[in-house]
């Protein structure tokens, strides 16, 4: 079932999307707040949202449910989130996730319907996309994203002058011919081919909408200034690298969404069996967490805590990054809302309940933020059907089985 959805004023500024990912979870008796509401405490593995917890809010006790699916370590809770429908096979989306669902309504006006940036050098590193085989390939070079952004095709909205691009104009009436192709091939199939047929033909009328945008002049944006290109450099998966490579990429990320080259984003960080190394070593995150003792007097394993630290410092640098940016009313992140999770909750343990959720960004005053919302046992589609209704999407559902749900987190929801 679905409804129109009545929007908040976005004032000045549009409303953008966002997800940001990192993999293997966290330490739960370090991480989960343990006041509900706001004015929430924070403990030691949130430490780096401080400055900012006022814009951010903690999702607790949301947990995936799979109907007696396998659990597949580290590809079962991503998917699941994601799209509503738990997996079948490690790392399968069996359907079309919530951020691609949103980007289908709020991001064919602009050139890219969306950005997905690996900060890892891991290009299928991915969580977005329309369906088992419909992956959307991450980005993972600053400096490729960077041409991507801001090289061939880009037009500086603050510019004096305007010129079409020729290549552009070429690749409008090259569609033009296949439009009237498609609508002569239509005439002669069936209705099954016609749906079929009408899959593809959709990415294409995207296409073609995002290519007429290009003929025209982009309307002055004041937080708009393109920026100096970044160093060519290689990552892999070297943690201080990682992390630099992060930052950059937030940046630019951040310059794309000011100069409204985009209005959804996914960011991941790192990967679900996380590959991260620390200089002079080869063990990796993720053989830590199961390989290391769990420390009797601390109660947890220090050194693969040490990487959910320095991970959750990356994800506080993403939110200063945006909410230092100034835009409109206010600054970017109040015209954003960034759904931020993981793929479990104690790697050691590969559980998927309880899985680690923020939600940052003032969406233009449609939610509520700093907050600590407790679950309570309901599946994590809640969440995602929240950011949709948020962000326009008009769907009354979301998800199938027990993930199925009709319900909203009502405490964000202005």
């Amino acid at each position: 079932q679905r409804r129109a959805v009545a929007l908040a004023d976005e004032g000045s500024a549009p409303i953008r999307f966002g997800t940001w990912f990192w993999g293997l979870g966290v330490t739960p008796s370090r991480w989960h707040p343990t006041k509900v509401g706001q004015d929430y405490d924070l403990l030691p593995e949130l430490m780096p949202i401080a400055s900012h917890k006022e814009k951010v809010s903690i999702f607790s006790g949301f947990d995936c449910l799979t109907d007696g699916k396998p659990n597949f370590p580290h590809a079962t809770a991503g998917p699941t989130f994601r799209t509503g429908i738990a997996p079948s096979a490690g790392g399968a989306l069996h359907g079309p996730s919530f951020d691609s669902i949103i980007a289908s309504e709020i991001g064919d006006n602009t050139r890219f319907r969306s950005l997905d940036i690996s900060a890892i050098g891991d290009r299928t590193n991915t969580l977005s996309g329309q369906g088992v085989g419909q992956m959307n390939p991450t980005e993972t070079s600053a400096v490729a994203l960077y041409q991507r952004i801001f090289g061939e095709g880009f037009t500086d909205p603050n510019s004096a002058t305007f010129t079409p691009d020729p290549m552009t104009m070429a690749r409008t009436s090259a569609l033009s011919v296949v439009k009237d192709q498609r609508l002569a091939l239509e005439k002669s199939l069936g209705t099954a081919d016609r749906a079929r047929l009408d899959q593809y033909f959709t990415s294409l009328r995207q296409v073609e909408s995002q290519l007429t945008l290009q003929l025209q002049k982009p309307e002055p944006l004041e937080s708009c200034k393109v920026p100096a290109g970044p160093e060519d450099k290689k990552v892999a998966h070297d943690l201080d690298e990682v992390v630099q490579n992060h930052e950059v990429m937030a940046r630019l990320l951040a310059m794309a969404l000011a100069c409204n080259q985009t209005k959804v984003f996914n960011m991941s960080f790192n990967n679900g069996s996380s590959t991260l190394t620390r200089k002079g070593s080869s063990v990796t995150h993720h053989q830590l967490t199961h390989d290391e003792s769990i420390d009797p007097k601390l109660g947890y394993q220090p050194e693969s805590t040490k990487f959910v630290e320095d991970i959750m410092k990356a994800w506080g640098t993403f939110v200063s990054v945006l909410d230092g940016m100034p835009e409109g009313d206010g600054t970017l992140l109040d015209h954003l809302l960034v759904v931020a999770h993981s793929e479990t909750e104690l790697a050691k343990d590969h559980n998927i309940n309880n899985l680690p959720i923020m939600l940052a960004g003032r969406a233009g005053g449609r939610v509520h933020t700093g907050l600590n919302v407790v679950g309570k046992g309901a599946p994590v589609s809640t969440v995602a059907l929240t950011a949709m209704q948020v962000m326009g999407v008009p769907m009354d559902s979301f998800g199938t089985g027990s993930m199925q749900t009709n319900k909203t987190v009502s405490e964000i929801v202005v």
